[in-house]
C-alpha cells in the first residue's frame, strides 16, 4: 500500500526500512550495536507469578512484557501495515507470551516501527490505552490487520486525495475514521473522545519518529519485523516467512 502522495511532515520515517514483502524471509544483521530495553525502577515478581501481567513503557518509547531481570531479553520492531508482522504475530505471539514471558525466563519489548501515515495511525490507536491495554491491542490489530486494511484500500481515488490535503492533526483521524479504527478501539474499552485525543497527539506521533530514527541508528533495521535479543540484531537472512517463529525459538532457547 503507497502513500507517497500523502502531504505529511515526516519524511525521515519512509526514507528506511520497510516491509519486506518481496522477501521470503526477514532480514537481519548479527552483532549490531545499541542498547537493549532500559527501564526504570526495579519491578517486584508478581503475586500470581505470570509475568505476562508486567507491562511498562520503555525510555525508547517501546513496551516491555515480563521480567526486566530476564535472561533474554527479546525486541521486536515492527509496522501495524506489514503483512508479514501480522503474521509473525499470529504464529508466535501465544507461544512466545505463555511460555517464555509468563515463566519470567524471557522479557518482550514491542517497539512500533512506522512506515507511512497508515501505520502511524494504527499504531497511535494501539498505544492509546498505555501499558496495560498496549499488547492485547496490538495483538488484536494484527488479528485484523486484513479487514481494516481493505476498508482503506477500498477508499475512492477522490477519498485518498482529500487525504493529502489535511494536516497531520486531522489526517489520522480523517484515517482512522476510514478504517474504522475509533468504533474497533471503543469495543475494546478506550472510548471514541479518547482515542480522538491520541489521534491528534503530536508529541505521540514525534515519539513514534524518533522510535525510527533510533532503529536505524541503533541497528540499522533493514525489514519488518526484525528482532533484537540481547542487543544484537537476530539475523533471519535466508529464513523462510513459515520458518521466523520457530528459528527465533531455537535461538531463544540456546540463550537460556
Amino acid at each position: 500500500m503507497k502513500s507517497s502522495h500523502l502531504a505529511i511532515a515526516m519524511a525521515a520515517i519512509l526514507a528506511t526500512a520497510a516491509c519486506n514483502a518481496d522477501k521470503d524471509g526477514a532480514n537481519g544483521t548479527a552483532g549490531a550495536a545499541g542498547s537493549s530495553t532500559t527501564t526504570s525502577a526495579p519491578v517486584a515478581p508478581p503475586a500470581s507469578g505470570d509475568w505476562t501481567e508486567v507491562v511498562r513503557p520503555t525510555d525508547a518509547g517501546g513496551f516491555v512484557m515480563g521480567n526486566p531481570n530476564a535472561k533474554v531479553k527479546l525486541m521486536e520492531f515492527a509496522s501495524m501495515t506489514c503483512p508479514h508482522c501480522g503474521r509473525f504475530d499470529e504464529a508466535a505471539y501465544e507461544p512466545l507470551t505463555q511460555n517464555y514471558v509468563k515463566t519470567g525466563q524471557v522479557s518482550y519489548e514491542f517497539r512500533n516501527f512506522v512506515r507511512d501515515p497508515f501505520d502511524v495511525t494504527a499504531s497511535l490507536i494501539t498505544r492509546c490505552g498505555g501499558a496495560k491495554t498496549f499488547f492485547p491491542l496490538t495483538n488484536a490489530m494484527y488479528g485484523d490487520q486484513a479487514n481494516w486494511i481493505a476498508k482503506i484500500q477500498a477508499a475512492t481515488p477522490e477519498q485518498q486525495q482529500a487525504l493529502g490535503t489535511l494536516g497531520p492533526d486531522k489526517q489520522f483521524k480523517a484515517i482512522a475514521e476510514m478504517a474504522g479504527f475509533q468504533q474497533w478501539a471503543a469495543m475494546r474499552g478506550i472510548p471514541t473522545a479518547k482515542t480522538d485525543a491520541c489521534l491528534t497527539d503530536q508529541k505521540a506521533v514525534d515519539q513514534l519518529v524518533q522510535m525510527n530514527n533510533d532503529a536505524v541508528s541503533q541497528f540499522d533495521i533493514p525489514g519488518t519485523p526484525t528482532f533484537v535479543m540481547n542487543g544484537e540484531v537476530v539475523n533471519m537472512d535466508g529464513v523462510p516467512e513459515a520458518k521466523i517463529w520457530p528459528t527465533l525459538e531455537s535461538k531463544i532457547k540456546a540463550a537460556l
